[in-house]
Formats: C-alpha cells, structure tokens, sequence
C-alpha cells in the first residue's frame, strides 16, 4: 500500500499571466511568466476553462503500484478508507478533500467573487462552494508593496455594482476596496461571496474547497477577454450578484475578518512545533496547519493531509521506510499512515492541509 504520494508538477492554464517562479522552482532553463500561473497540488478537481473544453487539465496524474500513470482520484476510489479515513461512522467522500494550488503571480488577479456553499447547493446544484485561503510564500523582489483586495470597504448598491460590471467600470469598484498588505507567512481566510482580487508579484499556497467556480466581474487582463459564459458561473449577472456579501468590512476590521493568527499546538522545546494556521473556528471547510522540524518530529494523526515543504529538506519515515523531501516538494499522506516522523538535521517547515469538518 502507498505510504506517501509525491506529485510533480501540474500547471494549469488560467485567464491571467503569471508562474516565473514555479517554472524556477521546476528548473526550468529559461522562467518565464504566462498563462500557467498555477500548479494544483494532487488535484481531483477539472479546471473550468471555457473555450478549453478538449483540453483535460486539473486532474493530478501519478504513478500506481503496477507502474501505470492514471488520474490520482481514481487511485483514491481504490482503497477510500484507507487513503481518506472516515468522518464519524461514514468513509469521506471525494467533496472532503480540499484544493490545493501553488499560485504565482505576474499581475493583479480579476476581480471576483466565488458562492458559498449554501449557495452552490442550493443555487446551482453543486456539492461544494469556494471558500478559500491563501498562505504567502514569497514576494518578488521587484514588487515593493504586495498586497490583496479582500471584502469590500466601502460597499456599492446592487444597482451601482450592476451598472459598474456592464459598463467595466474598474476604477469604481477598485474605489470600493483598500490593499491590505502582504508578506511571506502572511495567512488569510475569505469565506465565499467576499469579493477579491490577487495582487501582483506573490507565490502563495492556496488551500479551497474542491470547486473552480468563480464570479469574474472584471473581464480583461493583460489583453484576454474573459468569454461571457465565463463569468457569472454560465448564470445571468442577477444570479452572479445574488453571490456576493455586499457587507463592508471597514479598514480597521479587515484584519479581524481575514486574516488568521497561527496558535501553537505543540512544541517540544526542541525546535519541533506544530502551529494551526486555520481551524474549525474559522471555517468547516478545511484545517491547515505548518510544522516545524528540527531534528526528529514523530506525530499521529487519524486525517489525510496533502504536504507541502516550504522551507529547507529532510525525510518523512513510516514504518521504517525513509523518504526524502525537498523544497517545494509535495505530497499526499493518508489517513491509514496513523504514525510517522519528520527529520530534519537544517531545519524544515511543512504545511499541511487537511479536509473540513463536514
């Protein structure tokens, strides 16, 4: 049985320009940024690409025991006990396992909005909305004052947010928001119908429920028009703006509403600590945490989580087999591993993504 899954790189095309750093991070002779910005870590989710339909791209593909490549969700549906665990009495589903993306920046982001999972189900007949998170990595260099727009500060009326959309007024909107700064280890959560954008020049971890819908109420970046059945969900925009929170957030609040303060569950004193970056009280949809490693760190766990080395290298060992991780390296751990141990002789930092509540 697979003790981990470690996945290699799978870029997906998105409607702005970005992915430089991956394609450093890939080592790839001459990095550039372009239409892949994004690398979806062990994926079960199909992107969302209208006028891309003959293209399959999304799903994770790995290797199985007998050494064919195959989508990694169907490797899952083989054992999904062991590989997911069970929540209460009954084995996950497929919808418990959470999105997870390298994010890569060359520009600021449309402007967007995604449903709620109410919303999703009762609106659109989809299991799962899109409450997502975002953990800053790294900012370029050339970049001096990184940021994202989250919320809105100063909130329009339907009618005026309506009229901004059809006639693009982007000044407007970008009027409605104030940047909140970013830097690396920043970590946010925004909760469905919040209204967003991405700024330029930021790697990050972004941690989503299993969904690719989007509202773009922006059409155009960098000269790419988003097609119409693209932007409101293949909805109308009055099903589009029923989506959004217009509640504002005023600037002395935006911190207490998205951004998410790391509590330490365990330090050994060591140097080896564990640290929940977002838990069940902030939403049920997904839990992430960040361990830190230096030396040997055993831990138990009963969930299956996707891995992500952020920070320096060294190994994971399960039942005495020793596997090397790198920087930037990710994985998948499954529920059935139930004990394991980090080691690090330089130090290491790992996040892990784990499924919601639900």
């Amino acid at each position: 049985m697979n003790q981990i899954i470690k996945f290699t790189a799978n870029r997906v095309w998105r409607t702005y320009q970005g992915g430089k750093l991956l394609d450093t991070i890939e080592g790839k002779e001459n990095p550039k940024d372009s239409s892949f910005p994004e690398d979806w870590i062990g994926s079960t989710v199909e992107a969302r690409n209208v006028g891309r339909e003959h293209v399959s791209e999304g799903l994770a593909m790995v290797e199985n025991a007998s050494g064919e490549i195959v989508a990694f969700r169907d490797l899952l549906k083989k054992d999904q006990r062991f590989f997911l665990g069970k929540n209460g009495n009954a084995v996950r589903s497929m919808d418990d396992i959470p999105l997870v993306k390298y994010l890569d920046s060359s520009t600021r982001l449309h402007f967007q909005a995604h449903p709620t999972r109410e919303f999703a189900q009762q609106r659109l007949g989809l299991p799962r909305g899109k409450t997502e998170a975002y953990v800053i990595l790294e900012t370029r260099e050339d970049v001096k004052d990184p940021y994202i727009y989250a919320g809105f500060q100063r909130s329009p009326s339907r009618e005026q947010l309506k009229k901004w959309i059809e006639t693009q007024d982007i000044q407007s909107i970008e009027g409605c928001f104030d940047r909140i700064s970013v830097k690396p280890c920043d970590v946010f959560l925004l909760p469905g119908g919040r209204p967003h954008a991405l700024g330029e020049g930021i790697l990050m971890l972004e941690i989503m429920e299993p969904s690719d819908l989007a509202v773009r109420f922006e059409f155009e970046r960098c000269g790419y028009v988003i097609p119409e059945q693209a932007r409101f969900m293949d909805r109308g925009i009055e099903t589009a703006l029923d989506a959004f929170n217009f509640e504002p957030v005023p600037p002395e609040k935006t911190d207490q509403e998205f951004r998410c303060l790391p509590t330490i569950m365990l330090d050994d004193g060591q140097g080896n600590r564990l640290e929940q970056l977002i838990g069940a009280d902030k939403t049920p949809c997904f839990t992430v945490r960040r361990a830190s490693v230096n030396g040997q760190f055993t831990r138990q766990e009963d969930a299956f989580f996707y891995g992500i080395v952020t920070q320096g290298s060294g190994a994971i060992v399960i039942d005495g087999e020793t596997i090397q991780l790198k920087q930037w390296e990710r994985f998948f751990c499954p529920a059935g591993v139930a004990e394991f141990a980090y080691m690090s002789e330089t130090g290491m930092s790992i996040l892990e993504c784990y499924p919601g509540n639900v």
